[in-house]
């Protein structure tokens, strides 16, 4: 068996890792404010209108990212049309989401390609994630997380405390069309490592987790990038030296830790 050593020496190996990393870093970011903001569905439902994009994009001969991207920008600024009330509009998110899915069934029926792009945009393949791919994952990644910064203080004050951000002018309609967009472009990189089915993976389960532990709020974000970013590596890694899937070690790395994390703050509140 090799050691991990000699798999770091392979560039499929590498290349994975570093696409691994910023979809983690970008997931665990825009994630923690996911949780805050209480738009979990709104983000799960993106993850699942990619896979009509990448569908889609199969169908047309181009990169499934430019057409997951397509299609999750453009529903989320439907979605965000609903302002600070996003969490209350599941139905009409439910029958975008609908509508989706059933659009991406139809294109694959289309699709005459080979049947495993299709798991693989279920499933995710990172190890088969080229340089060019991680030079475009970067630079979104990036950009991101710079227009995620431009309105950091004001999108915290909204998640928090929207009626009072209201009541002080700031424009909440405008702040979360920018936050929708955000989280579709991260939900779309996440779905390239773990596929569309459990985007969740990177861009819930650490800020979840994180949320838990820490009250500050710098703290909660920098463990929520540790704990993705340490679930990526070591997921890529065990999937290296058992022949398992990427995707299943990364989840049950992180359900793992959540249960842990989860006993013990129910025995901490126990014995406090």
């Amino acid at each position: 068996m090799d050691t991990i050593t000699n798999y770091l020496g392979y560039d499929f190996v590498r290349e994975a890792l570093l696409a691994g990393t910023l979809a983690a870093i970008l997931g665990a970011i825009v994630g923690y404010f996911v949780v805050i903001r209480n738009v979990a569905f709104a983000a799960h439902a993106l993850s699942h209108i990619g896979f009509t994009g990448a569908a889609a994009a199969a169908l047309l001969g181009i990169g499934p990212l430019q057409g997951m991207l397509l299609f999750t920008v453009g529903a989320s600024l439907f979605m965000s049309l609903s302002g600070d009330k996003l969490h209350r509009s599941d139905m009409a998110i439910g029958m975008v989401l609908a509508m989706s899915l059933g659009l991406g069934t139809l294109f694959l029926s289309l699709y005459q390609g080979f049947a495993g792009h299709a798991r693989a945009i279920l499933f995710g393949d990172i190890f088969g994630v080229s340089w060019e791919q991680v030079v475009e994952m970067a630079v979104l990644s990036f950009l991101s997380l710079a227009v995620l910064a431009l309105f950091s203080r004001r999108l915290l004050f909204a998640s928090i405390q929207p009626r009072l951000a209201e009541a002080r002018g700031l424009p909440l309609t405008g702040i979360s069309v920018a936050f929708m967009a955000v989280v579709a472009v991260s939900v779309s990189l996440a779905s390239q490592i773990v596929g569309i089915l459990l985007v969740f993976t990177l861009v819930i389960a650490p800020a979840g987790i994180a949320l838990r532990v820490c009250r500050s709020f710098w703290r909660g974000i920098l463990l929520s990038v540790v704990l993705g970013v340490t679930a990526v590596w070591a997921g890529i890694l065990l999937a290296c030296v058992t022949n398992r899937p990427v995707t299943f070690w990364i989840s049950s790395l992180l359900f793992v830790l959540y249960l842990l994390v989860e006993a013990y703050c129910r025995w901490a509140r126990k014995h406090a």
